[in-house]
């Protein structure tokens, strides 16, 4: 398995449909989700992509880990506050999402999945 790649409409039904509800988190996904929201650009952005491509592999079933092209969907990019790439947006099943800035070796990566994403299961 790799990171899924979003588009607006399949954000609006895989993570949050901000459009329904815009001014309250409401989690539509089957499990927790880390979305990095990256651009083609950008070095460090590369350098993350492959180890994401092996936290999808290591926690498939358990942890959706998607992908969103700042460039593409800037409106995703705004509603998030993006300012610099890459940014992580950790969404647990319930409470509230928590971002991370930059490219996050893979020991942190693996720490934020099991105490944000893994910690209620």
């Amino acid at each position: 398995m790799s990171a899924v790649h979003l588009n607006k409409a399949d954000f609006l039904t895989k993570v949050a449909n901000y459009e329904t509800n815009p001014n309250e988190w409401k989690f539509l996904g089957e499990r927790p989700a880390l979305i990095d929201f990256y651009a083609t650009w950008c070095g460090p952005c590369k350098m993350l992509a492959p180890v994401l491509d092996e936290l999808a592999d290591e926690y498939a079933g358990q942890v959706d880990i998607y992908k969103v092209n700042v460039d593409e969907e800037e409106e995703l990019a705004a509603l998030f506050g993006i300012r610099s790439v890459p940014s992580l947006l950790f969404v647990p099943m319930t409470g509230t999402p928590q971002m991370a800035q930059g490219a996050l070796p893979k020991k942190n990566l693996k720490d934020a999945i099991q105490n944000v994403l893994l910690k209620n299961e």
